[in-house]
């Protein structure tokens, strides 16, 4: 069985990695904050000390960062991880990024001669704690094929969306209808509660009409109970939304609605919610709060 690199072991990241341990591939691992990955170590996981390190001693590697920029900078450099990786080792990026930026590190890897698959994922902290993540991927068949053993393990589905930039577009469109359904049922919510009507009431009413978003019945918990505890911390939303708008820009699309949905978010991490749940939005809305 082959060896497993895996950088970035946040939210989703470690919980990936975990599922991996657990039916016997053997990781490397790597994180800018070591402390996040002792639960994989006292299993089992070999440490590196740099990414380089995790390239040079693993065939495949998956990274799961936070942002394009972080993604580069574990990327490149002396102690980056395309400076370790053996020639035709394969890199999943299953970073959330812009479809632009992960061409641009498609060409980085063919530079040095490194396989490269964009494999974003949808789904939240429960769904990667349960290997039932949505495997949106762009890339070459025979890496594709090459990796499905390991989306199987961490996932219930693997989307294969033809070239690479393909899987990162759509994680784009999915994470962007998520903001907004977010946003204008937390608006609803708010209105509704203003104009006098029970919160269970607007609950459910609303949750059972076509209008709204199925993903609202899934955190009605969390805005019932003020839980905002983070699945999807709120400031990855605003950047999704950002890097969306971004790639909105680049190919000459109007879409004012995606930018009012990216500027409230962003209020809202100005005002603190930054490191709470998206669904946090919510408060942020409420004059109440």
């Amino acid at each position: 069985m082959k060896k497993i690199g895996c950088i970035g072991l946040g939210i989703m990241g470690s919980r990936m990695a975990a599922n991996l341990q657990k039916q016997g591939y053997e990781l490397v691992v790597y994180n800018r904050t070591k402390e996040k990955a002792k639960s994989l170590i006292d299993n089992g996981a070999i440490w590196a000390a740099t990414p380089k390190e995790v390239g040079a001693t693993t065939d495949i590697v998956i990274t799961m960062l936070s942002t394009p920029e972080v993604v580069k900078e574990i990327a490149s450099g002396d102690n980056g991880l395309l400076n370790g990786m053996l020639k035709n080792s394969l890199w999943i990026n299953c970073s959330t990024v812009n479809p632009s930026f992960t061409k641009e590190m498609a060409a980085l890897a063919t530079k040095n001669r490194v396989r490269y698959l964009d494999a974003p994922v949808a789904g939240t902290k429960g769904p990667a704690e349960n290997g039932e993540l949505l495997f949106l991927v762009g890339g070459n068949e025979d890496d594709i094929e090459a990796a499905t053993p390991l989306f199987e393990i961490m996932g219930k589905k693997t989307l294969n969306l033809g070239e690479v930039g393909k899987g990162a577009a759509m994680k784009m469109l999915i994470n962007q209808l998520l903001g907004q359904s977010m946003v204008a049922f937390a608006e609803a919510l708010v209105m509704g509660e203003a104009m006098g009507l029970e919160k269970e009431t607007l609950f459910n009413v609303l949750l059972h009409t076509p209008v709204v978003a199925p993903v609202m019945s899934a955190v009605r918990s969390k805005l019932e109970n003020a839980d905002y505890e983070p699945n999807f911390p709120l400031q990855w939303i605003q950047k999704d939304l950002h890097l969306s708008s971004i790639s909105a820009y680049e190919i000459g699309v109007a879409t004012p609605n995606l930018n009012a949905t990216k500027e409230i978010f962003t209020q809202a991490k100005q005002h603190g919610f930054g490191e709470q749940d998206f669904t946090a939005v919510y408060e942020f809305l409420n004059p109440k709060k």
